[in-house]
């Protein structure tokens, strides 16, 4: 087909926490018969996006088999590409139940910046973890000292709990760096003009 079909790519994530993601639903559903509680989140994260099977490939071997991202040996259109030389200041989230993005993995990967790293660890999942308004005022987030090399534990003893949504930690954060607002664009403004009403039908079809 040229491409990895979206739900394979779902799939194969599901198994790695195949206890929470896929046999609760199957008993649910398919022995008892119930049928499944509506869940936003859940709904916008079965609609997988597919994948070129040339980025696919591209995407395992340098980051994965040869984990030439993290030496300075990728390369994308001919740039070698170089974290080091990355001195922007960098706000890295991770959370805590992530089976895709394991935290200590994204605390190691801090390392390989050139700037200042704000290292924030989030409570709950790779989704839920991240979309997380205020307005819920579910979980925590813990923030420490300066990530260091894969000192992850260390970082986690030190680090402070805090309750509710990251999201005012960040833009805090951010607004430390630069409080300039702007007001959002114009919708359907310039020379693009509006195909549909919102959301649009293309949110609707799924992969």
């Amino acid at each position: 087909r040229g491409y990895l079909e979206g739900r394979k790519m779902a799939s194969a994530f599901n198994m790695l926490r195949s206890n929470d993601l896929i046999w609760p639903y199957f008993i649910a559903n398919y022995m008892k018969g119930k049928e499944p509680s509506p869940f936003d989140l859940l709904y916008w994260n079965s609609d997988a996006t597919r994948m070129p099977a040339a980025n696919h490939a591209f995407y395992l071997r340098n980051c994965y088999l040869k984990n030439r991202l993290s030496t300075g040996e990728m390369e994308v259109a001919g740039e070698t590409l170089d974290l080091g030389k990355v001195k922007a200041p960098i706000y890295n989230l991770a959370t805590r139940e992530d089976h895709i993005a394991p935290p200590r993995s994204v605390f190691y990967g801090s390392s390989f910046f050139g700037g200042k790293v704000t290292f924030v660890l989030s409570g709950s999942g790779h989704i839920a973890g991240v979309i997380n308004p205020p307005s819920r005022d579910k979980y925590q987030y813990w923030t420490g000292p300066a990530p260091r090399g894969d000192r992850y534990d260390e970082w986690a003893e030190k680090a402070k709990e805090h309750p509710g949504s990251w999201w005012p930690h960040w833009q805090h954060w951010i607004e430390a760096r630069n409080k300039t607002r702007v007001k959002p664009p114009k919708m359907g403004g310039g020379k693009f003009k509006p195909i549909e009403d919102a959301p649009g039908s293309y949110v609707r079809v799924k992969s």
